[in-house]
């Protein structure tokens, strides 16, 4: 399958950085992701969301699956570790070209030895999928000195359903950092350091969080897969067809909503968006938008 490279994209929260570094990128109908996002529903939202996150027809989306990593007070942290090696069975819509996440990583400063910690925002295969790799025939921590930071919560749920595929992939990706005692089981709350915690946003999943970067006055959320999309941002009750509990998904974007975009400064950076991948929560009007750092002026 043919490669290609996407550059990391930076930025600077205060005295943090983080930096995006891309596995692959799925073109889909948005309305087979989130099924109310039909182009006549998109409409009233065409003028901040394009180009960068609707093509011209209103339909298509790239969606974007990547790692952030953070550095913070001397430690290096990734967020969410995308496909990796692991099979994709039933899943066509992920035959793209794959880049060549390791090298990247490398290439951008991020020695696999360098990292400190992992942090799965929750276990869904995309999310999961670099924690472990192939030696050997066998799956080893990809990260080796690094401590991989799961929810308790989400660990729980996801061991009560050992049906699930998603419990499968958990014996390649979650047990093996386990034998060798780099797994890590937190509150849903737990703070990295003084600069960066969880914060809980359930209902994709039920242990799913996100991030919360603050520093010297700055602010900046990753989101996990509380959004995968922008419009939900403004569409709060449009939920996508992978959330387990969809009702709960709503009342966390609304909570959030509440909290956040009334002041025009938390940046927020989507973990599956393309490319600007961020931008400001903003009300205009009767909706709350994202205004990339174009629009907005910032830096």
């Amino acid at each position: 399958m043919a490669t290609h490279h996407t550059p990391p994209l930076r930025w600077n929260i205060g005295e943090v950085s983080i930096t995006r570094i891309v596995e692959r990128e799925v073109p889909i109908r948005l309305d087979a992701l989130i099924a109310e996002a039909s182009a006549q529903a998109l409409t009233p939202h065409m003028d901040w969301l394009s180009p960068h996150f609707i093509d011209g027809t209103g339909t298509l989306y790239r969606l974007s699956i990547h790692a952030l990593v953070i550095e913070s007070k001397g430690l290096r942290i990734i967020v969410d570790t995308c496909i990796g090696e692991h099979r994709t069975q039933g899943m066509d819509v992920l035959d793209v070209p794959v880049q060549p996440f390791l090298k990247q990583l490398s290439a951008a400063g991020f020695a696999r030895e360098t990292i400190g910690r992992v942090l799965c925002t929750h276990l869904h295969f995309d999310h999961v999928g670099w924690n472990t790799m192939r030696v050997n025939d066998e799956w080893t921590p990809t990260f080796p000195n690094a401590r991989y930071l799961f929810s308790q919560r989400e660990w729980e749920h996801w061991r009560s359903h050992p049906q699930r595929e998603d419990w499968s992939l958990a014996q390649e990706t979650v047990a093996p950092l386990m034998k060798a005692g780099l797994a890590q089981f937190v509150e849903m709350d737990f703070a990295l350091t003084p600069e960066v915690r969880l914060i809980p946003t359930p209902g994709h999943t039920p242990g799913h969080v996100s991030v919360l970067i603050e520093s010297k006055g700055k602010r900046a959320l990753i989101t996990g897969d509380l959004t995968h999309h922008p419009v939900q941002w403004a569409e709060p009750d449009w939920g996508t067809v992978a959330d387990v509990d969809s009702r709960a998904a709503t009342a966390t974007r609304r909570h959030l909503i509440k909290r956040y975009a009334s002041d025009n400064e938390l940046l927020v950076i989507g973990t599956h968006y393309p490319a600007p991948c961020s931008g400001y929560l903003s009300r205009a009007g009767k909706h709350v938008i994202l205004k990339t750092r174009e629009e907005s002026g910032s830096n």
